[in-house]
């Protein structure tokens, strides 16, 4: 497993929030959600998103744009459009209330003419700490312009709502997490971004295989050594190479991982003993790992478990 499919592995589309809605101007939906990631895209027509905070970002056929939550945002015709906003949120899911958020999407169709946008929402949760490391590196609003990689999907998407048959929510969730990814990936390799370091990490030969054996068996007695070893080069060069490109070493690294995945299984596996989730990420003494937790968590996981517990019953 590659850093960025690991990062990925909580933010699917499961059931999730999905809409299509052709509107005529003017017109103004204000999503109320707060979801951690939704994705928006216009297969023709014009219109802006407005975060709460930020700039506004136009939307053009076959742009699309990521607005990270918590924060809401709003859809507009134009920037300084007449429309009253319609709140769209979780009781928002039917053409009857103006909704664009619906299980199975639908089409309002109320004037396909001139001047019509046909407006596509995804909204995605974000499940665990792994995925909220991938949420740490994205702006609060990103936009990836038309002619990529993702053009495809969104005509597959397009044909997909027009229809209504069996499994048609599979079919929508799978396309929404393509469609996702390759935003992404477009949004990552923009000229002059900036990317996170992990994401051109991952392409040097050195690097990017010490990173991906970290990854797929982060339990294994890893060493500067061992990983220079399994990586053809000398001790040094794994050391250098890595503290260039990710601008720390590669037991830092692998440390805060273990850390990152322990976090998600003291709050997956209620009835694990800590012992048994340090024994999962390479820790044999459960006080080594509850040291280690807390030096790079700032608590101890049983204080932490405790914390998450009580934010998930509120």
């Amino acid at each position: 497993m590659d850093v960025f499919g690991d990062l990925f592995r909580g933010v699917r589309a499961h059931g999730s929030l999905f809409g299509s809605t052709t509107m005529t101007p003017p017109w103004a939906l204000h999503f109320v959600d707060g979801a951690p990631l939704t994705l928006c895209t216009v297969l023709n027509g014009t219109g802006w998103i407005v975060p709460e905070h930020g700039a506004p970002e136009e939307l053009r056929p076959y742009d699309t744009v990521v607005v990270r939550g918590p924060e809401s945002f709003t859809f507009v015709d134009e920037l300084d459009t007449a429309a009253e906003p319609i709140a769209c949120g979780e009781f928002c899911s039917t053409p009857e209330q103006g909704g664009t958020t619906h299980r199975l999407g639908w089409n309002d169709n109320a004037d396909n003419g001139v001047g019509a946008t046909t407006l596509i929402v995804g909204a995605y949760p974000v499940r665990g700490e792994i995925s909220r490391r991938l949420l740490d590196a994205l702006p609060v609003v990103l936009r990836v312009e038309a002619g990529g990689t993702g053009d495809p999907v969104l005509d597959h998407l397009a044909a997909e709502v027009a229809l209504d048959v069996p499994g048609q929510q599979v079919v929508l969730d799978r396309l929404l997490d393509w469609m996702l990814v390759c935003t992404l990936r477009a949004w990552f390799d923009r000229p002059g971004g900036e990317a996170p370091a992990w994401w051109a990490a991952q392409r040097d030969p050195v690097v990017g295989e010490a990173l991906r054996l970290m990854h797929a068996e982060p339990a294994a007695p890893w060493t500067v050594s061992s990983l220079a070893d399994r990586t053809g080069v000398a001790r040094s060069t794994m050391a250098k190479r890595f503290g260039e490109l990710l601008g720390e070493p590669p037991l830092t690294y692998l440390t805060r991982w273990r850390m990152t995945l322990a976090a998600d299984q003291l709050i997956e596996r209620e009835s694990a003993t800590v012992a048994a989730v340090a024994r999962t990420v390479g820790y044999a003494d459960p006080f080594a790992f509850s040291a280690a937790f807390k030096r790079v968590r700032g608590i101890n996981p049983s204080e932490f478990r405790r914390t998450a517990a009580g934010v998930a019953r509120r």
